[in-house]
C-alpha cells in the first residue's frame, strides 16, 4: 500500500496514458471492414457506397459507383439515400475519421447496415485496388 501512496502521481500518469490510448478504439462507431472485405460486399451486390470527402478530393479518385455526399452536407442530403436503407451502406473518406462520424449519422437516420472502410481511400490504394475518376 505504501508503494501506491508514494507513487500516486506515476500511477495517475499511467492510467491517463492508457485511457488516451484506448479512447479511439472505444469510440469507433459502426462496423469497420478492410478493403478486401468491402470488395467482397461490393461483389455480392446490394451495397451503396457513400464517399463523404469534399468534391475536389472525390474528383481525384473514388471507389467505383460511389455517391459523393460531403460530410458537411450529409444532414441536408440524407434523404437522397432513403431508398437504400435496405442495402448495406459503405462509408468512405480519406483515412476513416469522417466516415465514422457519417456512419453515426446514418445509424441515427435508420440505416441498419453501415460499414466504414477501415483506413479509407488510403488503405484502398495501398491494397492496390482500382479507383474511378
Amino acid at each position: 500500500m505504501k508503494f501506491f501512496i508514494d507513487n500516486i502521481f506515476l500511477i495517475a500518469v499511467v492510467l491517463v496514458s492508457a485511457g488516451g490510448l484506448l479512447w479511439p478504439a472505444l469510440t469507433q462507431r459502426g462496423k469497420r471492414s478492410t478493403p478486401q472485405d468491402v470488395t467482397m460486399l461490393i461483389n455480392r451486390g446490394k451495397t451503396t457506397i457513400v464517399d463523404v470527402r469534399d468534391p475536389k478530393e472525390f474528383a481525384e479518385g473514388h471507389l467505383p459507383d460511389a455517391k459523393n455526399i460531403p460530410l458537411a452536407d450529409l444532414d441536408k442530403r440524407i434523404g437522397e439515400l432513403d431508398k437504400f436503407k435496405s442495402r448495406s451502406v459503405i462509408v468512405v473518406c480519406k483515412s476513416g475519421a469522417r466516415a465514422s462520424a457519417a456512419a453515426a449519422k446514418l445509424g441515427k437516420a435508420g440505416f441498419a447496415d453501415v460499414v466504414n472502410l477501415d483506413g479509407g481511400i488510403a488503405a484502398w490504394q495501398k491494397a492496390g485496388l482500382p479507383l474511378a475518376k
